[in-house]
């Protein structure tokens, strides 16, 4: 089975777990509230499966079941100080989720079981080095709103019909081509899209272009040091790269809590331990958190042409300062470009989704490309994709391609695959030879026929440094040439069966007397 449609498989089991859960919730808030509460009881009840199979590692000599060690105090502090070295937290056998589900079945469920639950993970971690990690990691999730119903009785009731539903959710990471909560984040916006808030585009890449990103920046390499993504959403671009090869440790920002939140869930769903990942949540533009670090390799989707302060004491901010302007305060598209320069090792590479406009606006865009050309000489790649494959925006989106030390200095390579892709109801897709095509075509950098091309640096100063994929591919197809000669015959030949047809007609009206 083709990866894709492995993805589509799971997928369309995912979609009907969660169609079937929104229903419960469904007339009691709106999809943009009740996706929290989905979410953050996914990840309870792998949190939750996590100590379990880790208590039942940790006894399975001893022959001890873990509800009976951990009333034995000895054994309590043992299994928490190797829960907290492992795991970074801790639940007790009472709040696990598989209690909780017996607790529904024997009809004595109460939401305030499950709050006492989530209270136990956060307070296991105080003191802990995961802190940081697990602090108001379900926050969103307000077990006492009156939106779940009026009285503990009805949201007890609710909530446990949503559990149970939950409980039939299939994880299967190793297996698993989709990113299970990024996914179910995607799905529930997209269904709910009217009173959803917020595009599902602005956190998350769907897996297709994901895959292309994380394949560029781990050409002819099998272990990162590190992978970096500063507008990093639900995380799923970064859990990509680490399909395509070992990441030591990941690091992200993202500005918005409810999808820092997810971003930190989605690392531990996918068994990255929390020493290994480092999510920070604060504005990457305006305050930067991994100052003075180098990445091997970064990794984005930011918010295309998104609003940013541009203060002027920026040029001072040595992200900025070299290039003499700053971006536009309505298009902080370069300003995302300029830091990830910034935050590249000198061996590393960098693949970012932007929106077309980059390409060739002019102003001070045209001077920040204009210097990332011919001064530092850092663009490797400019990739075309089809349009409408975003959930959110129908725009044609762009990924470029950066190297501090190109292999090949004297040209830019520009692929323009606008027009491969395979319709689908509501989005475009990408399959796994379009974006094999890709990839292949950027590592072997081969000029195909309406297709790419590798344009040489003077081509692109004569250019004026604009980047429009056009001017360097390519992809008129010449019309057949029209005959004229046959075309006037045809008219002739029309003409005259209209003339005899017209002809027929006056006799059958003198016959009717009209």
């Amino acid at each position: 089975m083709q990866t894709s449609e492995k993805q589509q498989e799971q997928q369309r089991e995912l979609h009907t777990k969660l169609w079937s859960i929104a229903n419960d919730l469904r007339g009691n808030m709106e999809a943009n509230e009740f996706k929290n509460y989905i979410l953050g009881l996914i990840f309870y009840r792998y949190l939750s499966e996590k100590v379990e199979n880790k208590a039942k590692d940790l006894l399975e000599e001893d022959e001890i079941s873990y509800e009976e060690a951990w009333a034995d105090e000895e054994y309590r502090e043992g299994l928490q100080e190797e829960f907290l070295e492992q795991l970074g937290y801790f639940i007790e056998p009472e709040f696990l989720f598989s209690k909780l589900l017996k607790s529904i079945e024997d009809g004595n469920f109460d939401i305030e079981m499950l709050q006492g639950a989530i209270n136990d993970i956060t307070e296991s971690t105080l003191g802990a080095n995961s802190q940081e990690e697990f602090d108001n990691l379900f926050d969103d999730m307000d077990l006492a709103s009156t939106k779940l119903g009026r009285d503990v009785k009805s949201r007890s009731k609710l909530i446990a019909k949503v559990m149970a539903n939950i409980s039939g959710i299939d994880f299967e990471h190793e297996d698993s081509e989709i990113d299970v909560l990024g996914d179910a984040y995607e799905y529930l916006i997209s269904q709910f899209a009217a009173n959803a808030g917020k595009k599902a585009g602005e956190f998350y890449t769907p897996q297709q272009v994901s895959k292309i990103l994380a394949k560029i920046v781990t050409v002819g390499k099998t272990d990162l040091k590190d992978i970096y993504d500063p507008t990093c959403g639900s995380g799923s671009l970064l859990l990509r790269v680490s399909k395509e090869a070992n990441v030591r440790k990941f690091y992200g920002q993202e500005l918005t809590s409810t999808t820092y939140n997810l971003a930190r869930m989605n690392m531990l769903l996918h068994d990255i331990e929390y020493t290994n990942f480092d999510i920070k949540n604060d504005d990457t533009l305006e305050h930067p958190a991994h100052e003075g670090m180098k990445f091997e390799a970064i990794v984005a989707n930011p918010p295309y042409s998104a609003n940013w302060s541009a203060d002027p004491k920026f040029l001072d901010d040595e992200r900025f300062s070299a290039y003499g302007k700053l971006a536009p305060k309505s298009k902080a598209d370069f300003a995302f470009v300029q830091h990830m320069i910034h935050h590249l090792d000198d061996k590393g590479t960098m693949a970012v989704v932007l929106p077309h406009g980059v390409l060739f606006r002019g102003a001070a865009e045209g001077v920040i490309r204009k210097y990332l050309i011919e001064e530092r000489n850092v663009l490797d790649a400019v990739i075309g994709l089809p349009a409408n494959i975003f959930f959110g925006t129908s725009i044609p989106t762009v990924i470029l391609v950066f190297k501090k030390c190109r292999e090949n200095g004297e040209n830019i390579l520009f692929i323009d695959a606008s027009n491969e892709f395979e319709k689908g109801k509501n989005q475009n897709n990408l399959t796994d030879a379009h974006v094999e095509k890709i990839v292949e075509t950027y590592v072997k950098r081969e000029t195909i026929d309406k297709y790419s091309y590798k344009a040489l640096m003077s081509e692109i100063k004569e250019n004026d440094y604009n980047l429009n994929i056009p001017r360097y591919v390519d992809t008129f197809e010449e019309e057949e040439p029209i005959d004229l000669a046959v075309v006037s015959e045809r008219i002739a030949s029309i003409d005259k069966e209209i003339a005899s047809i017209d002809d027929e007609l006056a006799v059958y009206l003198k016959e009717l007397g009209l």
